[in-house]
């Protein structure tokens, strides 16, 4: 695994999915202020890099769940991968909204999902794990079983850790934060300084300024 955590960390560097703002942060879906940002959407508009992450999110599917009957994307980053790589298991595909539709039939799941299905969830990247939380709530009110999540990627933060526990779903991601800063610093992608604050930022995200 850290054999793919490093080749996937050197293809975010090489396509630039990762960007740096030291002196004008992100600001994360949570609120807080990040000097790294991981857009994994990029991974799309390059057909080798979305073809290999497919096959490993595909693999790591069939080496570690059996009966899966559904694959789910999280709205909306993680539809299009979720799509084909339920294309490449020849599997049923949901997704799966950040909230109930305002109009029409008013579905936070799209797609067709019977009850007792057990269901592979795939996000493209995990921060503090809040939109994890409401897609496994999703397909448990739809008395459905979420058997595990699959990411791109995960920041690894504690709190999303927690989350996951709590739910009592397992998570497997192909790439993480350290393995993109250990490849950052190899290929001269961000000075040794710089390294040192990205850390110091994973430490206490939540305080960071």
């Amino acid at each position: 695994m850290k054999i793919l955590e490093q080749l996937l960390a050197r293809k975010l560097l090489d396509i630039k999915a990762i960007k740096l703002r030291f002196s004008n942060p992100f600001t994360l879906t949570s609120g807080w202020k990040s000097p790294i940002y991981c857009d994994n959407r990029k991974i799309l508009s390059y057909p080798s890099i979305r073809n290999f992450i497919k096959l490993e999110l595909a693999r790591t599917i069939l080496e570690n769940y059996e009966n899966v009957d559904t694959i789910a994307g999280i709205a909306t980053g993680a539809i299009a991968h979720g799509a084909i790589v339920a294309e490449e298991l020849n599997l049923p595909f949901i997704y799966i909204r950040s909230n109930y539709k305002n109009h029409g039939l008013k579905n936070i799941i799209e797609g067709d999902l019977k009850p007792n299905t057990r269901v592979v969830i795939i996000e493209d990247l995990i921060s503090t794990g809040t939109s994890s939380m409401l897609a496994i709530k999703a397909v448990r009110n739809a008395e459905c079983h979420v058997i595990g999540i699959v990411a791109i990627f995960t920041y690894g933060f504690f709190i999303a850790e927690e989350k996951f526990k709590k739910a009592k779903v397992g998570l497997i991601t192909l790439c993480n934060y350290d393995s993109v800063l250990k490849e950052a610093l190899k290929t001269n992608f961000i000075k040794l300084s710089e390294a040192k604050i990205l850390q110091e930022w994973k430490k206490n995200p939540s305080k960071w300024a």
